[in-house]
C-alpha cells in the first residue's frame, strides 16, 4: 500500500525525498497551520533551513497554503488542491488574537472578489481575526 504522504507529493509533482515526506507528515499531524519555527520544534532531525527549503518547494507546487497569521509572520498548511498550477482549495483563516493560534475554516469558501480591468490575481489569503471557541469560554 502506497504512503499517504509519498502520494501526495507525487500528485503535486514534488520528488518524495526523506526530508520532505517528513515536512509533509508533520504538517497534516498538525491539523492547523504551522509556522516555520513550530515546525523546527517538532521536526528535530531536519534544520531550519532544510524545512524552509522543501516548504518553499511546496509552495511552488501548490503543495502548502503560506498563510500570514495575523501577527507578523506566516503559517504553512498542507492544500488539498487536485491542481499543480493553480490552488483549487481556498478557504478562509480564523486568527485568535487571544491564544494566537490560527484556524482553517475549510467549510468557509473565500468569496470571489471582482478586480478592476488589468488586475491579475495570484493568490488569496483571507483571514478574521477574533477570539476562538477556547478561548471564548474563559
Amino acid at each position: 500500500m502506497r504512503n499517504e504522504e509519498i502520494a501526495l507529493l507525487e500528485q503535486h509533482g514534488v520528488k518524495p525525498t526523506a526530508n520532505r515526506i517528513v515536512v509533509v507528515k508533520a504538517l497534516a499531524a498538525a491539523g492547523r497551520p504551522m509556522s516555520l519555527t513550530e515546525l523546527e520544534y517538532n521536526i528535530l532531525t531536519i534544520d531550519k533551513s532544510g524545512i524552509f527549503r522543501a516548504l518553499t518547494l511546496f509552495r511552488d507546487h501548490h503543495l502548502v497554503h503560506v498563510i500570514e497569521d495575523g501577527g507578523d509572520g506566516v503559517r504553512y498548511e498542507l492544500c488539498h488542491s487536485h491542481a499543480t498550477d493553480v490552488d483549487d482549495d481556498l478557504h478562509v483563516h480564523f486568527y485568535c488574537e487571544r491564544c494566537r493560534r490560527t484556524f482553517c475554516l475549510e467549510q468557509v469558501a473565500v468569496p470571489a472578489v471582482p478586480l478592476p480591468p488589468g488586475f491579475t490575481m495570484t493568490s488569496v489569503n483571507y483571514m478574521v481575526k477574533g477570539i476562538c471557541p477556547d478561548c471564548g469560554k474563559e
